[in-house]
């Protein structure tokens, strides 16, 4: 028989709080990146363009589809 652990409803409740802070938080970082890069194009129209990336889950960086529009 294996050890479940069980959480106190408030406990679960904090932690859901806590994930759900830290996934806003990536998602604001991912936007304020998206627009450092708008602004450096409109400064700079000639400079190439790096490519477009992501946080995953993980912490690690993937590329977006650029044949999915609805990719994030």
């Amino acid at each position: 028989m294996t050890n479940r652990v069980s959480y106190t409803p408030q406990d679960f409740q904090k932690m859901c709080q806590q994930a759900e802070r830290d996934h806003e938080s990536k998602k604001l970082t991912i936007l304020l990146e998206r627009v450092k890069r708008q602004i450096a194009e409109k400064a700079n129209p000639e400079a190439p363009k790096p490519p477009v990336t992501a946080i995953t889950n993980t912490g690690s960086f993937r590329q977006f589809s650029r044949s999915a529009p609805f990719d994030r």
